[in-house]
């Protein structure tokens, strides 16, 4: 029995296969400092962007709410963030990166900016150009295109 033709390549999952090879390069640095991949994502947006809400952080590091929980109090016990409430709002919380977090980017820069160098050295720069631009098209036209089209409500 075979199944159904499909007209097109699986393209969530070349996106997947991509993410996997090019993580599999940056890991070896996450595990020597003892992160995860959402904790330098994390650590990376606070570092970037200064403090954030847990909601600007999960947008921005594309990991979900309760997972996001989970991943905010384990960096906040490593003492990677610092959490507040706002005085103003007790239901608000704010996220600031800590001087430990702060330590841990500088140290790493240098070792995450020799990764992008090898990958760039292996397929050019042209082609991270282009890849860089291609995936910025698609998430913007993708995104709007989920944005102007009917709610399921």
């Amino acid at each position: 029995m075979t199944g159904p033709e499909f007209g097109h390549r699986n393209l969530p999952l070349l996106l997947l296969q991509a993410r996997e090879v090019v993580l599999a390069r940056f890991r070896p640095i996450l595990n020597a400092h003892g992160v995860t991949e959402q904790q330098w994502r994390v650590v990376r947006a606070l570092v970037e962007r200064g403090t954030l809400e847990p909601r600007q952080i999960g947008d921005a590091c594309r990991i979900s709410s309760p997972s996001l929980a989970g991943v905010l109090a384990r960096m906040e016990a490593l003492g990677l963030v610092k959490r507040e409430r706002l005085a103003d709002d007790q239901r608000r919380v704010r996220v600031s990166p800590t001087a430990r977090s702060r330590a841990l980017a500088i140290t790493m820069a240098p070792q995450v900016d020799a990764i992008y160098a090898s990958i760039e050295a292996s397929v050019g720069r042209q082609t991270i150009d282009r890849c860089y631009a291609l995936l910025d098209e698609l998430i913007a036209t993708l995104a709007v295109a989920a944005d102007t089209s009917p709610s399921a409500d």
